[in-house]
């Protein structure tokens, strides 16, 4: 059998090939400026829904190329996430790459409220990073707890990106982040029903970088 495409950069194209051409075929045209993004979460997860599924609040992806450009940090709910975030990209525009789930104090605090890990992150976020780029792919009480911090006026994010995967609670969080960002006039973009997960976030997370430091990809 005769591989084509060998080279990562031409698997990649050759992918994007295919995504654009089956997306045409299904009669989907995707926005300009959400494109790169939608593409991406797809290529990651073979997954077409997310044509549909990934919502956009107006100029979101805009706000996060900007804060990106200018250097905002990224914060995500899992170590994963932050892995799969790209460190080149990262290092050519001055982005941190941040994710508090394994400090301790963290999870002291966790256990001392009675919450999760991932609540007394955002905690973490807004005390040291109340404006950064906030990916959220595994926690819906992240984005629960977010959504209260926002509305008492302690975090305030460059962009929401609120992607969690699962069954319990994380159809109702992505509402209610959702709904919270729209009255707020916080940019956000949320992967609405079950679908998601920390690959999805970093996804969303590359798309941009890629954008803010004109990297070919």
């Amino acid at each position: 059998m005769k591989l084509e495409h060998g080279t990562p950069m031409d698997i990649e194209g050759e992918s994007m090939r295919i995504i654009r051409e089956e997306l045409s075929a299904m009669g989907v045209t995707l926005p300009p400026d959400r494109a790169a993004v939608v593409l991406r979460a797809i290529h990651t997860t073979a997954d077409f829904d997310y044509a549909q599924n990934l919502w956009f609040t107006p100029g979101a992806v805009e706000a996060g190329v900007a804060a990106l450009k200018a250097g905002t940090p990224i914060v995500t709910d899992t170590n994963m996430a932050r892995s799969g975030v790209n460190r080149g990209a990262c290092e050519a525009l001055g982005v941190e790459r941040l994710c508090y789930m394994a400090d301790p104090e963290v999870a002291r605090q966790s256990k001392e409220q009675g919450t999760t890990r991932a609540a007394a992150a955002v905690d973490r976020w807004a005390a040291e990073h109340p404006g950064a780029v906030c990916a959220v792919g595994n926690a819906p009480t992240a984005l629960l707890r977010m959504a209260e911090l926002m509305e008492a006026g302690a975090l305030r994010p460059a962009l929401v990106i609120g992607v969690p995967v699962g069954f319990v609670n994380v159809v109702e969080s992505k509402e209610r982040i959702w709904e919270v960002c729209r009255r707020m006039g916080v940019p956000a973009i949320a992967a609405m029903g079950r679908k998601g997960g920390s690959t999805v976030a970093a996804a969303v997370c590359n798309a941009l970088l890629y954008q803010a430091a004109g990297m070919r990809k």
